[in-house]
C-alpha cells in the first residue's frame, strides 16, 4: 500500500479545523497517540529516529500493528500527534488529520499484496507513475538495485518466490519515494530458507535509506539483526525504547534472559589471516577474532554474541583453543532460571551477557565491579 502527500482538503479535515500545525522537530518521528476500544487501550509518547530501522517488539496483542495503523491513518478515532520528518500528519488539538492517501508513507504487508494481473515491473511503475518528478527523491534504477529484483521485472506474481514476492513489495513501496516504509511483520509467512533470502536486503535498506522505517515483529533474532532502536510493547503501551544494543543487555528487561538473551557489537575490520581463513576486527580498541569474512578493511559488521557462547574467568587462560578472551568488568548479575545466573559485563565502552551457572558466579565470587575475562565461544556475524 502506497500513500501519496497532497493538498489538504476541506473533506479531509474536520468541521471546525485549523491550518496545518506547524512541526517543531524536522529530524525524527514524533507519535504521541492514544486509542480506546472495547477490550484494548492503545497509548504511545515516542520520539523516533528519522533513519534507520526502529523496531516494536512484543507478544501478540502488544499493539504493534494498530500503532502502524494510526500511523497510515488508518484508526481515525486515534487521539494525539502524529509529525513524520516535520510534516504534521494528525494533531488532534487543532482537530487536524491527513487521510491515508496524503500521507508519503508505504505499507508492506505479512502477505505481499501484489496485483497478479500486473507484471512486477508495472506493479512497480503503479506507486513509481503516480509520484510527481517534484516529489521523487529515489530513483527508478536505485530501488531496483537495493533489492536486487531488476531480473525480475518480466516476470508475473505467480512466478515469484515468496521471499522474492515481499521484495517485490517493498519496491513497490519504495517507488513511491515516502518519507516513511511501513514492514509488518515482512518475514512471518517465509519459511527458513526464504527468511535467508530476504534478510540481506533488508539490512540493506537499515545501511541505505535516509527515511524512518518501522518495522513489527516478535523475532527477536530479527530484531538483533535489523534495528538500531527498539520499542518494547506490551498490551498496547510502550515498556522501553532506546538503541537496540542497550536494550538487549538490561538486566531489567525480559530481553536479557534466557536462551535467546545476547548482545549486538559493531566491529570494524582490521585485517585477514588467509591462512587460518580468520578476520580480525575491533570496537573500542579490543580485538574480535571472527570467521574470514568477504569485507574491506575499514567495513563495519554486525556482530551477536549469545550469552551461552560466553564464559569467565578470572585469570586470562593461555592453554585454551578459544580465541576471544576480552578483558572485562562485572556491571550486575540477576537470576535466569533455576540454577543460573545472567551477567551484565562492560567490555571497553559496550556491553555483553554472559550466562552462567549459580554455582560458577558463587565460585568466582562475581559481584558488580569485579575484573574479570570473558571468553567468548562464538561470535554470529548479522551482517
Amino acid at each position: 500500500m502506497n500513500a501519496r502527500p497532497g493538498l489538504e482538503t476541506a473533506q479531509a479535515r474536520p468541521s471546525g479545523s485549523h491550518q496545518t500545525p506547524r512541526a517543531v522537530d524536522t529530524s525524527g518521528l514524533t507519535l504521541q497517540v492514544a486509542l480506546q476500544r472495547p477490550d484494548f487501550r492503545l497509548d504511545m509518547d515516542l520520539e523516533l529516529p528519522g533513519r534507520g530501522i526502529t523496531a516494536l517488539f512484543g507478544p501478540s496483542g502488544a499493539g504493534k500493528t494498530t500503532a502502524l495503523r494510526v500511523l497510515a491513518g488508518l484508526e481515525p478515532m486515534a487521539q494525539g500527534r502524529v509529525c513524520v520528518q516535520g510534516e504534521v500528519w494528525q494533531d488532534s488539538a487543532q482537530r487536524f488529520f491527513k487521510p491515508i492517501h496524503q500521507r508519503a508513507l508505504g505499507y508492506v504487508f505479512q502477505e505481499a499484496s501484489l496485483f497478479d494481473h500486473l507484471t512486477v515491473q508495472h506493479n512497480l511503475q503503479y506507486g513509481f507513475k503516480r509520484t510527481p518528478l517534484s516529489e521523487r527523491f529515489r530513483g527508478w534504477d536505485h530501488t531496483l538495485d537495493l533489492l536486487g529484483i531488476a531480473h525480475l521485472l518480466k516476470r508475473w506474481p505467480h512466478e515469484l518466490s515468496g521471499g522474492e514476492r515481499q521484495r517485490v513489495a517493498i519496491a513497490r513501496a519504495l517507488a513511491a519515494s515516502p518519507r516513511l516504509l511501513l514492514l509488518d511483520e515482512p518475514m512471518a509467512a517465509l519459511d527458513a530458507p526464504r527468511k535467508a533470502e530476504i534478510l540481506p536486503y533488508l539490512e540493506r535498506l537499515q545501511r541505505t535509506l535516509d527515511i524512518p522505517v518501522i518495522y513489527v515483529t516478535h523475532a527477536i533474532d530479527e530484531v538483533a539483526r535489523l534495528a538500531d532502536h527498539l520499542a518494547l510493547m506490551d498490551r498496547g503501551r510502550v515498556t522501553a525504547h532506546g538503541p537496540t544494543a542497550e536494550l538487549l543487555t538490561r538486566l531489567d528487561l525480559s530481553l536479557a534472559h534466557g536462551d535467546s538473551a545476547g548482545a549486538v557489537l559493531h566491529v570494524s575490520v582490521v585485517s585477514h589471516d588467509e591462512a587460518d581463513h580468520l578476520t580480525l576486527t575491533r570496537f573500542d580498541g579490543i580485538d574480535l577474532v571472527v570467521p574470514r569474512q568477504n569485507a574491506a578493511v575499514g567495513q563495519t559488521l554486525r556482530v551477536r554474541v549469545a550469552a551461552r557462547d560466553a564464559s569467565l574467568t578470572l585469570q586470562r587462560q593461555t592453554d585454551t583453543s578459544i580465541l576471544n578472551i576480552l578483558p572485562a568488568s562485572v556491571l550486575a548479575l540477576s537470576a535466569d532460571g533455576p540454577g543460573q545466573v545472567m551477567v551484565a559485563l562492560e567490555v571497553g565502552g559496550s556491553a555483553l551477557l554472559a550466562r552462567i551457572t549459580a554455582r560458577s558466579a558463587h565460585t568466582l565470587g562475581l559481584v558488580p565491579g569485579l575484573a574479570v575475562y570473558a571468553q567468548i565461544k562464538g561470535v554470529a556475524i548479522l551482517g
